[in-house]
């Protein structure tokens, strides 16, 4: 399954900033492979603004509509006023493998719970509005064996077909390519190897 995601890294998010009522708010998004990665954008936004009244977060670590690698947090504010609102609109957006903090700086006038619910989706809304994003291709690892003599078409041929090059060895025989394959590859490998007059021999490598 193929689905648009971030292209901000952890360490370089995309930013936005809204002001409302007083109140300041920041929010950040960025790729995310797993749920193990949230913590760790969490933690650069505290040490970013460390004074400020909350860093609230939302997240879908996985493909649109997936209802494991999920999750949500209000830290402080009102039950139900932040992480939830922030990630109704992510499920909303269609994107997967998505993060994003908003932190809040208070600005002395209260909003009440339906106006905080508001706040932090508006920000998350503002981020998704000009999100730079990317395609997700889901891939498997397979090693492919050549000759040397194959190794420029095979390259030329894989980059035609979305197949990325992780990797080269080279050995007496020939050739080994780590390649990274599109699990929805629109051509097989077995077309190539016609190609090579059967020359190709490939399997599944380890991930």
């Amino acid at each position: 399954m193929r689905f648009r995601m971030p292209s901000a890294p952890l360490d370089d998010p995309y930013s936005v900033t809204l002001e409302i009522r007083k109140s300041q708010f920041i929010g950040w998004c960025a790729a995310v492979a797993e749920p193990d990665d949230v913590p760790r954008l969490i933690s650069r936004a505290r040490e970013h603004y460390p004074d400020a009244s909350h860093h609230c977060s939302a997240y879908i670590a996985g493909p649109p509509g997936e209802d494991h690698a999920i999750g949500f947090a209000d830290d402080g504010e009102p039950g139900g006023t932040a992480g939830r609102p922030m990630y109704q609109v992510l499920e909303g957006s269609g994107l997967g493998r998505i993060a994003c903090v908003v932190i809040r700086y208070f600005g002395g006038i209260k909003l009440g719970t339906g106006g905080l619910a508001r706040a932090y989706s508006q920000t998350v809304s503002a981020l998704l509005a000009d999100l730079p994003t990317r395609e997700y291709v889901p891939r498997c690892r397979l090693a492919l064996e050549l000759a040397f003599a194959d190794e420029q078409p095979v390259r030329a041929w894989l980059a035609e077909h979305e197949g990325d090059v992780v990797d080269a060895a080279y050995h007496a025989e020939g050739v080994r390519l780590a390649v990274a394959w599109p699990l929805d590859a629109r051509s097989p490998l077995t077309e190539l190897d016609a190609r090579l007059n059967g020359r190709l021999s490939w399997s599944r490598a380890p991930a």
